[in-house]
């Protein structure tokens, strides 16, 4: 049968059987043969497309193992103004927009997101008595960049029926003030979208939002993208929109856990294109703004005095019991568990909620996954992997932050250290790397650069023992990311069957020197034989 669509040249297959070949061919959009140019060349027929790549270089398409994709598709679109520090670098310029937008929103109110004081250094606090300063009339909320804080004012309050007697959520809490009054800050999921959840709504563009999305992930060469905080009020909509064939990335979903401990899903709903898999939790904050569970405090320095968390521990948002309950409510109904955990403290307090878990409810093939592990230890990804837990490592902090952990928040011993990738490995962790956009762009080859290299801002070297090699970096984003996904069998490496999710490089980055991994061009994304970007006529 003659193929659909047939590819010359550099294939780096990332399958343990044949990791190198020169040509692969698609048909109804599955890979159908991968080898030498001769094993291919016969099914060449006269309706076949075929390209030579030339010097460029064909992988697995991408996948984004923790993403937010559809909150990321709203929070990038017009209703909410973008001041990351990735959009707008200096304190003054986010300062004028937040003005600028409370001034042309009016009375439909401003939301913003993006606030980073460690990036944009010299931003006030945002109090609500500033908020109230700068918007007296109508409805404020200004998200930060790690999405684990929202800060609002008054008429945001007012809007949200949160008043001073309100009762913190389950998982989340209000800021006060030493009298008791509201002080404009809402911290962890639930207090976060009580305040901001009108700002990240389903309207009539969203289909239009997600299809932006997808552009932006398949420019990133991203063909599958996790959503770890999915709502599942947006299924109606999510339904609709691959129904009309708006979606170019692959989705696995997670939906967030709730107070019932509750869901109308089932586990593996769905199809290849759109299936959920998992459930999520958090078990700690952000770094950025304190509230992650360590064994070690912050460092006493201008930073940290600035953010009032200074020589402080943090602390978890639930308790272990909490965590083991919400887990096994979960888990004994056949889920896929996926924790939020940055702090040690944090780690071993859901590693040990787990390995009782697991004792009452074993599972040969569990995949419990560990998010972002920013201070996980070397001793704890090996209890990690006795256990059978996988770790995805937000490397990409390193690139942003990687000068701010050492300097400013916990010193070289502990900042340092900050997403141990090499011990990951070092421990025979099958670890995956993400950007948990909206907090930073998605983008596997720098990740992959940030992970060989671990260069900061600054240019130095943090924790050189903590890098690893390139193909364990590219790992971290195919075949690795295709298993922690419960999704190896149809994606993540090329073998006969697997579907044409592919992402012509113009360099193969084994070949690279790495510091410049991160200029490697994505030429073009295929997903199930289709060009989703590029243009594969201009490549060879």
């Amino acid at each position: 049968m003659a193929a659909d669509l047939v590819l010359y040249g550099d294939i780096v297959t990332m399958h343990e059987e044949a990791p190198r070949a020169q040509a692969l061919a698609v048909t109804g959009g599955r890979i159908t043969a991968v080898g030498a140019r001769t094993d291919v060349e016969e099914l060449v027929g006269p309706d076949t497309r075929v390209v030579d790549v030339g010097g460029a270089a064909v992988l697995p398409g991408f996948i984004e193992p923790h993403g937010h994709p559809l909150e990321e598709a709203i929070v990038l679109g017009p209703d909410v103004v973008d001041i990351r520090p990735v959009t707008i670098a200096e304190a003054d310029a986010v300062v004028a927009a937040v003005v600028d937008t409370v001034r042309s929103r009016g009375a439909a109110g401003a939301s913003l997101n993006g606030w980073d004081p460690l990036l944009q250094k010299g931003l006030p606090d945002p109090t609500i008595d500033w908020l109230d300063s700068v918007a007296p009339e109508y409805p404020l909320v200004i998200m930060h960049n790690s999405g684990h804080v929202a800060y609002f004012n008054t008429a945001a309050a007012v809007q949200a029926g949160i008043t001073r007697d309100t009762p913190d959520p389950i998982g989340g809490s209000y800021g006060h003030d030493a009298t008791g009054a509201l002080d404009g800050s809402a911290y962890e999921m639930p207090a976060v979208f009580a305040v901001a959840g009108h700002a990240v709504t389903i309207g009539d563009d969203f289909p239009a939002l997600v299809a932006a999305e997808c552009a932006r992930l398949n420019a990133a060469g991203i063909t599958t993208i996790a959503e770890l905080s999915f709502d599942p009020k947006m299924r109606p909509a999510l339904a609709a929109i691959a129904d009309a064939g708006l979606l170019t990335t692959r989705l696995r979903l997670y939906e967030m856990s709730n107070d019932a401990r509750t869901t109308e899903a089932s586990p593996g709903d769905g199809n290849d294109l759109v299936r959920q898999i998992g459930i999520k939790v958090w078990s700690d904050g952000s770094p950025w703004v304190g509230n992650i569970a360590t064994s070690f405090p912050y460092l006493d320095t201008e930073a940290t005095r600035a953010l009032g968390i200074a020589c402080t521990h943090g602390h978890a948002n639930y308790t272990g019991e909490q965590i083991h309950d919400i887990s096994s409510a979960y888990f004994v109904k056949g889920w896929q568990m996926a924790c939020h955990a940055h702090g040690d403290d944090a780690i071993t307090m859901v590693l040990d909620a787990w390995e009782q878990l697991l004792k009452e409810h074993p599972r040969p093939d569990h995949r419990l996954r560990l998010e972002h592990v920013g201070a996980m230890r070397p001793d704890q990804f090996a209890r990690a992997a006795e256990l059978g837990v996988t770790v995805s490592i937000f490397i990409d902090h390193l690139h942003y932050w990687g000068d701010v952990l050492v300097d400013d928040l916990f010193g070289p011993e502990y900042g340092s250290v900050w997403a141990a990738a090499g011990s990951a490995l070092a421990a025979g962790q099958r670890f995956t790397f993400h950007n948990d956009g909206p907090v930073t762009p998605a983008n596997p080859l720098r990740n992959m650069q940030d992970a060989v290299t671990r260069l900061s801002p600054s240019g130095r070297v943090v924790a050189p023992q903590e890098r690893i090699p390139v193909d364990a970096a590219v790992r971290a984003h195919t075949v690795n990311a295709a298993w922690q996904l419960f999704s190896e069998d149809h994606i993540g490496s090329i073998f006969p069957g697997a579907y044409a999710d592919l992402v012509v490089l113009s360099a193969n980055p084994l070949d690279v020197e790495p510091t410049r991994l991160a200029d490697i061009t994505v030429l073009a994304t295929i997903l199930e034989g289709r060009t989703v970007y590029g243009d594969l006529s201009a490549i060879g």
